[in-house]
């Protein structure tokens, strides 16, 4: 059994609207040292295959198919 974490972020350019908003939100609170907020995402699947190579390309499968959306995000996976 093999675990991928897959991160998930905006590409550079595309406006991040929850950063932004606790980015916002910090400031009201006080926290006026913030200078930006960029939100990300982790996915973690544990997955059956034949070898690392293998749940790699499983995975990356799985990110162009439903994961993420090749104009907005950028994505990192690590197998263990």
């Amino acid at each position: 059994m093999f675990k991928a974490h897959i991160e998930i972020k905006l590409k550079k350019g595309v406006v991040d609207p929850e950063g932004k908003n606790i980015e916002k939100t910090l400031h009201l609170l006080g926290f006026d040292t913030v200078k930006s907020v960029h939100s990300q995402k982790v996915i973690v699947v544990e997955l059956d295959a034949a070898s690392k190579e293998d749940a790699a390309a499983k995975v990356g499968e799985m990110c162009k198919r439903l994961l993420t959306n090749p104009v907005t995000h950028d994505y990192t996976v690590v197998i263990s």
